[in-house]
């Protein structure tokens, strides 16, 4: 690890989530994690219809209710964070990715395979191991959620201050809270591995926008040919390209 990386443990977490897949499959939405063993693996998502917006061209959530989406917010807040090393998952437009995935196949597990028995305990490559569909979890784990936070200290999740939402989402990624409707921790590596999605899938899916993940590791995005600097030994020269053409 360089001194560099050292000093950036966030950019660190983020590179490291890319080791583990395809270089080619950032241009799309199927980023995996080795902390999400636990989460089923990110199905390609087809753009979703035309998000809804304001005149102000503030982003309408589709499918969270305003409760859940203040949600969202708080908690990709805090898993990605705006901080001295670049713009976060607000900034990135990661819930606005969320939201519109879940109107695709992927948030009702329409391709996957979904018929009994489910085993929690199975390993990852056996696939999704629950009989409820993403879309499903995130709507009974933020209302859990909720409800869990408010027991504690009489406020939701997203009216915490930051320390609290941290140790909030440690609990529920060790599973220490005990939901009945969904387990904490397949609630929380679903949310984590659709942060990090968002920040780094092409801006036609809705988040990374402006391309702000793609330029933090220095990625090419979907660039036609960028062949000639693979064995170099230099940082690459030009800014990232979206599937639309735009660049960072």
């Amino acid at each position: 690890m360089s001194d560099e990386d050292r000093d950036n443990p966030r950019r660190e977490f983020l590179r490291k989530s890319l080791t583990l897949i395809p270089v080619v499959t950032l241009a799309g939405t199927s980023l995996g994690s080795s902390v999400l063993q636990a989460a089923p693996e990110a199905a390609p998502a087809a753009p979703a219809a035309q998000p809804a917006r304001t005149d102000a061209g503030v982003y309408q959530p589709n499918y969270f209710t305003a409760e859940e989406w203040a949600f969202i917010n708080a908690a990709v807040a805090q898993l990605i964070p705006n901080d001295a090393q670049g713009p976060g998952a607000l900034e990135a437009g990661v819930p606005e990715y969320i939201d519109r995935q879940m109107n695709t196949p992927y948030a009702a597990g329409a391709l996957w395979y979904m018929q009994g028995p489910f085993n929690a305990d199975a390993a990852p490559e056996m696939g999704w191991q629950s009989k409820l569909v993403p879309k499903e979890i995130y709507r009974l784990g933020i209302a859990a959620t909720d409800q869990w936070a408010k027991s504690l200290n009489g406020k939701v999740f997203a009216e915490q201050d930051s320390a609290t939402r941290d140790d909030l989402l440690k609990q529920l990624e060790a599973g220490k809270a005990q939901f009945d409707a969904v387990p904490a921790k397949i609630f929380f590596n679903l949310l984590l591995q659709n942060t990090k999605e968002g920040f780094f899938c092409d801006p036609i899916h809705g988040g990374n926008k402006g391309m702000v993940g793609w330029t933090m590791i220095g990625f090419p995005g979907a660039r036609a040919d960028f062949m000639d600097w693979v064995e170099r030994n230099e940082q690459y020269p030009f800014p990232a390209v979206s599937i639309r053409g735009e660049r960072a």
